[in-house]
């Protein structure tokens, strides 16, 4: 059995090297990369065709200086830092690039997106509480939109029985990655914040498959070890994203243990199974009707707030940390409801701000020094 820290040196190289497991995917399988951008999207489709689903959430930029041609300097950072990154032609091995638009923001990126790599954009319903029939019609039918554009794209037929084969091996991978993140909140001392997020961020370069299984070797060889005990706080993090390293060292630092998050870069994208043996794109469909806790994903009786106490109480944190993705509406309209609902439920909490253009993290470390002192 390898070494724990053998293994997570393995996510955390391709975690970091995005580029390299495109590379190594293409020489294996001798087909290329669809780009997934932000947040939600129908991956399962594209991972039937056989190419490589990869996600595109920025990374962090000294200076973005390109993208302010197209893009206003309030849009959030990630947009920011992918239309940069488009700029300087990092995506310009990708086959083609799935858009979703669930705000203002990703809509005004799908009609900027120009280079030579063809775009295939769709809409989520936002009223699908109200009537879950209409929304589940609409959505399906989106669905078949982007598998009928994929194949005119790809050129080849993308067969239901690939989607529901597809759909098998994501939720075998969701499953397996809401084990890892209980079972890492048990191993605080030896998972570290930034482990943790190398680890999961991994699964966006890998193919599900390969990724599920290093995971699994990474759960037995943490479960052969006895459970730690943690002498610091435990949080819960919530969020669009928390990067870079240098914040997850500060937590790190502090003596915050991440024992489960809130953030569509990671538990958000796997704690909900898409139903097996139906129509595959009515199950997908469907599955993203019934998600809820996201700011990006409407659902007018805000559960988002209960959803992260629940979690709180679970896992027997101490508190949340909201970290804020720098001009994300959303999530801004989001919270004041969700500081209210703290309150009222005893559960301190801690905002601080993303942004991938920063290069100081001095007000992050004063935050957290200080709001660890005060717990």
């Amino acid at each position: 059995m390898r070494d724990v820290k053998e293994i997570i040196k393995e996510f955390k190289d391709i975690a970091d090297n995005p580029k390299k497991a495109l590379d190594d995917y293409k020489k294996e399988t001798g087909k290329g990369a669809i780009g997934i951008m932000p947040v939600y999207s129908p991956e399962e489709i594209v991972h039937a065709t056989g190419y490589l689903p990869m996600g595109m959430w920025g990374a962090q930029k000294k200076q973005i200086s390109k993208a302010r041609s197209f893009l206003p300097p309030f849009a959030c950072s990630v947009m920011q830092s992918v239309m940069e990154l488009q700029l300087e032609g990092v995506y310009d091995d990708l086959s083609a690039v799935v858009f979703s638009a669930p705000c203002d923001t990703l809509k005004c990126m799908s009609q900027k997106w120009h280079r030579d790599v063809p775009e295939i954009v769709f809409t989520h319903p936002q009223n699908r509480k109200i009537s879950q029939k209409a929304a589940d019609i609409f959505l399906r039918e989106e669905f078949s939109i982007v598998r009928t554009k994929l194949q005119d794209i790809l050129g080849m037929e993308i067969t239901d029985d690939a989607i529901n084969n597809s759909i098998k091996v994501y939720n075998e991978n969701r499953k397996t990655c809401r084990e890892f993140s209980d079972v890492a909140a048990d191993y605080a001392n030896t998972i570290t914040p930034a482990d943790r997020h190398a680890v999961i961020k991994a699964r966006w370069f890998m193919e599900k498959s390969k990724h599920t299984a290093l995971l699994k070797e990474l759960i037995e060889a943490l479960k052969a070890q006895p459970k730690e005990e943690f002498d610091g706080k435990k949080v819960v993090a919530s969020g669009i994203l928390l990067e870079p390293y240098e914040i997850l060292d500060i937590f790190k630092e502090n003596k915050f243990a991440i024992v489960a998050d809130d953030l569509a870069q990671e538990s958000r994208n796997f704690r909900q199974d898409v139903e097996e043996g139906k129509d595959p794109l009515t199950a997908l469909a469907e599955a993203w009707n019934r998600f809820d806790g996201c700011a990006l994903a409407t659902d007018a009786n805000k559960p988002k707030g209960q959803m992260i106490i629940d979690s709180v109480k679970k896992h027997n944190a101490d508190a949340v940390i909201v970290c804020m993705m720098k001009f994300c509406d959303p999530e801004e309209f989001d919270y004041p409801i969700l500081i209210q609902e703290f309150e009222a439920a005893n559960v301190p909490h801690l905002q601080i701000e993303i942004d991938q253009e920063t290069n100081s993290f001095e007000q992050v470390r004063t935050r957290l020094q200080t709001f660890a002192e005060i717990l």
